[in-house]
């Protein structure tokens, strides 16, 4: 089966947040309770009942004042995802024939560890410790039907279908880049840039952290066959984890 993939068109956007909702009705998944911050963008961020958030750019333009650009944060679906490799639970985290990396939530442990494998921090963890992130509607995927965010995209801002094809559409529409082509072994999510990729709040060349890739090699090979396995585990947790909590703790102080 040929790779599928959402191709997102931040200037064709204009901002509705239908998708928001679409993708809520689908999950069946909560409202947020929020407080208004000075700011149309709402929620402020991803959180566990929110798997795709429209982020409002501000960008200058050619008439000396701003424009608008919208900007869909969600899982990426990486090929290469740092958050699989770093999964320590077998079964938590996994790949679709179709390409999503989708989860399951009677198998997370809640060590968190794949939110610091993540690029593009992306996953969440809901009130019972377990994870909760987009999954490119792989139940609907699997049924041969579109993710509900991309049926529901009034203007095609997001589009789905084969991979190749939808990079092959965005090169002959003329636009820049079309972002997670190559990186990380492919994004599921591929974006089509008119501008930089820092121009949308993107980093150029999205990495897996240092941390992950040594423990994909090296520390989970060890514990596979039991040696100092829970040591590894432990240091890797305090390693990835244990500073950036203290570290927010401190700036929440």
């Amino acid at each position: 089966m040929k790779r599928k993939s959402l191709l997102i068109s931040p200037e064709l956007c204009i901002g509705c947040r239908a998708c928001q909702v679409a993708c809520k009705s689908w999950n069946q998944l909560e409202g947020t309770k929020t407080n208004n911050r000075g700011t149309f963008e709402n929620p402020p961020d991803l959180n566990p009942a929110l798997y795709n958030k429209i982020r409002f750019v501000e960008v200058p333009s050619d008439k000396n004042d701003m424009r608008w650009l919208f900007v869909s944060q969600r899982c990426m679906h990486c090929d290469d995802a740092g958050c699989m490799k770093i999964c320590p639970s077998p079964g938590a985290l996994y790949k679709t024939k179709e390409g999503a990396v989708v989860f399951d939530k009677d198998k997370c442990i809640g060590c968190k560890l794949c939110v610091a494998a993540c690029p593009f921090d992306v996953p969440r963890y809901d009130r019972n410790d377990k994870i909760s992130k987009c999954t490119m509607c792989a139940d609907r995927i699997a049924e041969n039907l579109a993710p509900l965010c991309a049926k529901t995209c009034p203007t095609g801002a997001i589009k789905f279908g084969d991979r190749d094809e939808l990079i092959a559409q965005a090169q002959k529409a003329g636009y820049q880049k079309v972002y997670g082509q190559n990186d990380l072994g492919g994004l599921g999510a591929i974006y089509a840039f008119k501008e930089p990729p820092k121009f949308y709040g993107m980093e150029d060349k999205p990495q897996i952290p240092e941390s992950v890739v040594f423990w994909h090699k090296v520390l989970k090979p060890l514990a596979v066959i039991g040696l100092g396995g829970a040591v590894a585990a432990s240091l890797l947790h305090y390693a990835v984890v244990g500073p950036k909590k203290d570290k927010e703790e401190k700036k929440d102080e």
